[in-house]
C-alpha cells in the first residue's frame, strides 16, 4: 500500500495494485476509460480511488507535450445557453479523448484577455476556446503559445452574440402564416442591448416588407411579460393584426393570457408564436409555437473547430442551422371571428 502522505501516487502503482500493465492505466486514464475492456476497468478505477491518485497535468505536459485537457471560456453570467453549450462541448472532447474545464472570466475585455495569456503559458491545456471576444494583439500572442479558437458567442454581459443572432426562424414562421392567410402582424420585442433581439426584430420588419405584408408595428423593448400583455390589450377593437411574433416564449404567453382577455380565441382569432423553446410552452393552452435552438450542437461545431485549429485541419462547415421552429397549436390558419 502506498503511503499517501508520503508521496504521490503513480500510474505505475495504479498498474501494480490493478494487475496491469502502465500502458493500459494510461490508456484508461486518456480516454476515461471508454476504450477499456469491464474487467480491468473496474480494477484501475478501484485502484485510482483507492490510492487517490491525481494526474500531475504540468508533469505531463513537460514529458509529452500533451495535457489531454483543453480550456472553454466563458465570460461571467447567468445564460442558461451556455450551460446546455458546455454539455455539447464537453460530449465532443471526450469523444476527442479530452477533459475539459470550463473557465469564468471576469473584468474588463483587457483583463480577460490577459488572464487568457496566463493560462496559454501555464502549459496545462493543448487548446482553448473562448467562447467570448478576445482583444486582437492578445488573442495573436495566446495563439503562438497554444491554439485558440474565438468562437464568440457570448459578449461581455453574457449576452448571445454570432450564431446565437441567427433569426432566420422568424421569417420561417412568418411566411407560413402568409400561406394561412395571414397579413397583419406585431412583433414584441425584447430588450434591444441584446443583439439576439435586435437580429430577431430586424429580421421582422425585413420578411414583413419582402413579402409585401403589413406590420402593426414593434412593440415592448424589455422582458416583462407585462409588456407584451398591455401591448396586445392595446390594440382597437378593429385592428386587422391576426398572428404576434414574440422574442421569446415568456412575451408570447403573455400575448396569449392577453388574448384570452379580450375573448379573442388562439390561434383562430390570433396567432403567436415565441423563441426559446421553454419547458412551460408544451403545457401551455394552446401549446406554444416557438423555436428551438440546438446550444449542445453550438458546443460542439465550437469543440470541432478547436480540434482542426489544433491538428492543423481545415475548420468544419455546416449547412444545417442550429435553430429551428417548434410548429404547435398557438398558430394556424386565420379565421379572425372578432371583426
Amino acid at each position: 500500500m502506498i503511503d499517501k502522505e508520503q508521496r504521490r501516487s503513480t500510474i505505475y502503482d495504479i498498474a501494480k495494485s490493478a494487475g496491469v500493465s502502465h500502458m493500459t492505466v494510461s490508456r484508461y486514464l486518456r480516454f476515461n476509460g471508454e476504450r477499456t475492456r469491464k474487467d480491468p476497468g473496474e480494477r484501475i478505477k478501484a485502484a485510482i480511488a483507492d490510492l487517490d491518485y491525481r494526474p500531475n497535468l504540468a508533469a505531463r505536459a513537460l514529458r509529452t507535450n500533451r495535457t489531454g485537457r483543453l480550456a472553454i471560456l466563458f465570460p461571467a453570467g447567468t445564460a442558461v445557453s451556455s450551460v446546455h453549450m458546455l454539455t455539447g462541448a464537453t460530449e465532443a472532447a471526450r469523444e476527442a479523448g479530452y477533459q475539459v474545464d470550463a473557465i469564468t472570466l471576469t473584468g474588463s475585455s483587457t483583463e480577460r484577455s490577459d488572464r487568457v495569456l496566463e493560462l496559454a503559458e501555464a502549459g496545462l491545456f493543448e487548446g482553448i476556446l473562448a467562447l467570448t471576444p478576445l482583444e486582437a494583439v492578445r488573442q495573436a500572442q495566446i495563439a503562438s503559445r497554444v491554439p485558440v479558437v474565438v468562437g464568440a458567442e457570448y459578449d461581455d454581459e453574457m449576452r448571445g452574440i454570432g450564431d446565437l443572432t441567427d433569426a432566420s426562424p422568424v421569417a420561417e414562421i412568418i411566411e407560413a402564416l402568409a400561406h394561412q392567410g395571414h397579413r397583419t402582424f406585431m412583433h414584441i420585442a425584447g430588450d434591444r442591448t441584446h443583439p439576439t433581439v435586435r437580429s430577431r426584430e430586424q429580421a421582422y420588419l425585413e420578411t414583413i416588407d419582402s413579402l409585401g405584408l403589413e406590420s402593426a408595428g414593434v412593440a415592448g423593448g424589455d422582458w416583462l411579460a407585462e409588456t407584451s400583455r398591455r401591448a396586445v390589450l392595446e390594440l382597437p377593437e378593429d385592428t386587422r393584426v391576426t398572428a404576434v411574433i414574440a422574442a421569446n416564449d415568456v412575451l408570447a404567453a403573455a400575448a396569449i393570457h392577453a388574448a384570452t382577455e379580450r375573448g379573442w380565441r388562439v390561434p383562430e382569432d390570433l396567432s403567436v408564436a415565441g423563441w426559446d423553446n421553454s419547458p412551460v410552452g408544451e403545457w401551455l393552452a394552446p401549446t406554444l409555437t416557438t423555436v428551438k435552438v440546438d446550444y449542445e450542437e453550438l458546443g460542439r461545431r465550437s469543440v470541432a473547430k478547436l480540434l482542426a485549429t489544433m491538428r492543423n485541419e481545415a475548420e468544419p462547415t455546416y449547412t444545417d442551422p442550429v435553430a429551428a421552429v417548434v410548429w404547435r397549436k398557438s398558430t394556424g390558419t386565420s379565421k379572425p371571428a372578432r371583426r
